[in-house]
């Protein structure tokens, strides 16, 4: 072999080096994809997982940045994604139903199941100690047809009563529900859970029991997208739903760092948040893959809820080609 030969091969391969290391500091140096993303609540254990990865920076791994804006309920979220000024949503199941509405959006991925993260807060000195003792009570909801309304309903037919064996009571926030429980106005209001472990340090109420116990299929949570990413940016679809779910499996394993974050997020006590983690983190998806008759309770739930006229065809109301999500 000449030395030509060899001197050719040397400076191809000099070459093809000094390309793939440019091409590694390109992909390294790369200005991240701000994306802009909303959560319905801000109180919420499962919301809180933006911060958590970004305080554990696995958006950075997936090139992403996160401008975060909370909402005062789905009704503003799914706005906040009809107008275009947000890319990615968290929201609750029967807010899939906006999709039916008009809403230029569709649930993604789900984030969290059955809803054991939502129960029935009780008085310190409450004569209820079964589920039997709630037949004929009231308890608060937030809003007519919200998931906290559903809830109610949903447990008074599963305990053979029909839907008013147990009269919800619509009192909007959560101190009107909490004094009006004390007063002895209604025997309970439904909340998030995290709800009760603050009255109960307090001296002001308990967790009676939470949902997770009653209903077994239902989306609680899901993840929306705009069809403008899905249809545009399908590839920050996919970087979106790896560094969630990434993060996800960051915090089953490391409890210390994932309660540090999100209490931050709540304004919680440590304690309380991992209380909430020991309580949520099963209901966590991993990959967010959907069960049929989960979305299928979901639909259901809509007509209940009043928020349709029928029950719609369930595969209307979220798209499966993202999931499941393998990190």
């Amino acid at each position: 072999m000449s030395r030509f030969i060899v001197m050719r091969g040397l400076a191809a391969l000099l070459a093809i080096s000094v390309m793939f290391a440019a091409t590694t500091r390109s992909a390294e140096t790369a200005t991240p994809d701000e994306i802009h993303v909303g959560r319905a609540v801000v109180n919420a254990f499962a919301f809180a997982v933006f911060e958590v990865g970004q305080d554990a920076h696995i958006w950075d791994k997936y090139n992403l940045k996160l401008d975060i804006t909370s909402f005062k309920g789905d009704a503003q979220l799914q706005q906040g994604m009809a107008s275009g000024s947000i890319d990615f949503g968290l929201g609750g199941g029967p807010a899939m139903g906006y999709r039916a509405k008009g809403v230029p959006a569709i649930a993604i991925a789900t984030m969290y199941g059955p809803p054991s993260d939502m129960g029935i807060i009780i008085a310190m000195n409450s004569p209820v100690k079964t589920v039997a003792d709630l037949k004929g009570k009231k308890l608060g909801v937030t809003t007519a047809g919200s998931l906290t309304d559903w809830l109610v309903h949903e447990l008074s037919r599963r305990q053979g009563w029909g839907s008013e064996g147990i009269e919800s009571v619509p009192m909007g926030s959560m101190e009107a529900r909490v004094a009006a429980m004390n007063s002895g106005e209604i025997a309970g209001t439904v909340q998030d859970v995290g709800v009760g472990y603050e009255l109960e340090t307090q001296n002001k109420g308990k967790v009676f029991n939470n949902f997770g116990n009653f209903v077994q299929k239902f989306e609680t949570h899901v993840i929306f997208a705009t069809d403008d990413m899905i249809n545009k940016h399908p590839d920050i679809v996919q970087r979106f739903l790896k560094g969630w779910f990434a993060t996800v499996a960051y915090m089953r394993t490391h409890k210390a760092q994932s309660v540090t974050s999100i209490a931050k997020v709540l304004g919680e006590s440590e304690p309380i948040v991992g209380r909430l983690y020991d309580n949520d983190m099963a209901a966590m998806s991993s990959d967010g893959a959907w069960d049929p008759a989960s979305v299928e309770a979901v639909a259901k739930s809509l007509k209940e809820l009043g928020i349709m006229d029928t029950v719609p065809d369930p595969k209307t109301i979220y798209n499966a080609k993202f999931v499941p999500v393998k990190i």
